[in-house]
């Protein structure tokens, strides 16, 4: 076989070196199978542009429209919502999470050494990120459920059992939505005026709780009304929690509270709000979301999620 292969190569040769007509023959011939063959490694290997530029994958292609279908969702919801603007979108969580230590003026005696839960108001960032959480859970309105859904807005929890029980499953639709539920203890009491064990009941009574009716042992613990002392700290150990977040800001439906003398927010700041509506406030969940992110998306700053940090 392969002497004649070369005896053929040998007559074609000789052929061409004699006839010019069938040279122009051969290489349209050649330039055709070589136009066939390169379409058929297009179809192997996806379609190409123009010169030589290989076109991006399908699954790249794929990515872009659904970035693009969200942005369009996101701004629909925005002016549903009623916003004046289309709420940012928080960056990444960090690689490597920040170190956590107490607020400096808000440790207790012990705090280092018996490795207490450190009680901060701001998680330590330069990205222009808030932190919403949410305490209580006295006002169950399912239009705010929609709200942060549509808007997608991250957001944690604080629940206290006595505001939660009549209606436990709210919380766990709220759940399904990837929020976190955290501990704020069984009846919301003045923590200090408590005894170590009637403080200890308080808080691993409401792990308790949150375990049979979530399925989870919160590790962040908020003490109502902001107010602890070490042996607070030394309680919510025992039960398991690592942190003890408080807060920087406070909104309200029709105003903000802050901590810092400047009034004003910082990166990393954590902002406090409450589940109340039309009993307590001139106006509804959605109406004090709807004040929230108007406030910070004008400041340039977006909604992250606080466990993301921790």
């Amino acid at each position: 076989m392969r002497e004649v292969v070369q005896n053929d190569k040998s007559r074609a040769s000789r052929r061409v070196s004699r006839t010019p007509r069938a040279t122009a023959v051969l290489a349209v011939a050649v330039a055709v199978a070589a136009l066939a063959a390169g379409c058929a490694q297009g179809d192997d290997q996806g379609v190409r542009g123009a010169a030589g530029q290989q076109a991006p994958p399908a699954r790249a292609v794929d990515g872009a429209a659904k970035a693009r279908e969200a942005r369009t969702a996101l701004a629909a919801a925005a002016k549903r919502w009623k916003l004046d603007k289309v709420p940012l979108t928080a960056p990444a969580p960090p690689a490597k999470k920040p170190e956590i230590e107490a607020r400096e003026g808000f440790e207790v005696d012990g705090q280092e050494s018996d490795d207490l839960p450190p009680v901060f108001t701001t998680v330590p960032t330069k990205e222009k990120i808030v932190f919403l959480t949410i305490d209580d859970g006295a006002e169950k309105d399912p239009a705010f459920l929609k709200m942060m859904s549509e808007l997608k807005i991250p957001y944690t929890v604080f629940l206290t059992d006595e505001e939660i029980k009549d209606d436990y499953g709210y919380f766990k639709k709220m759940q399904a939505r990837g929020i976190t539920l955290n501990n704020h203890t069984l009846s919301h009491p003045y923590l200090p005026g408590l005894s170590y064990e009637d403080q200890k009941r308080e808080i691993c009574g409401m792990q308790d709780v949150m375990e049979k009716h979530y399925g989870k042992r919160p590790v962040l613990f908020r003490p109502p009304y902001g107010n602890y002392n070490r042996d607070t700290l030394r309680a919510a150990k025992s039960c398991g929690i690592e942190y003890a977040p408080i807060w920087s800001e406070e909104v309200y439906v029709d105003h903000w509270e802050y901590r810092e003398w400047d009034q004003d927010l910082h990166p990393g700041d954590i902002v406090l709000t409450h589940f109340r509506g039309t009993d307590d406030w001139d106006g509804t969940m959605t109406d004090m979301v709807r004040r929230f992110l108007d406030r910070i998306t004008a400041d340039g700053y977006a909604v992250a999620r606080l466990e993301d940090y921790l």
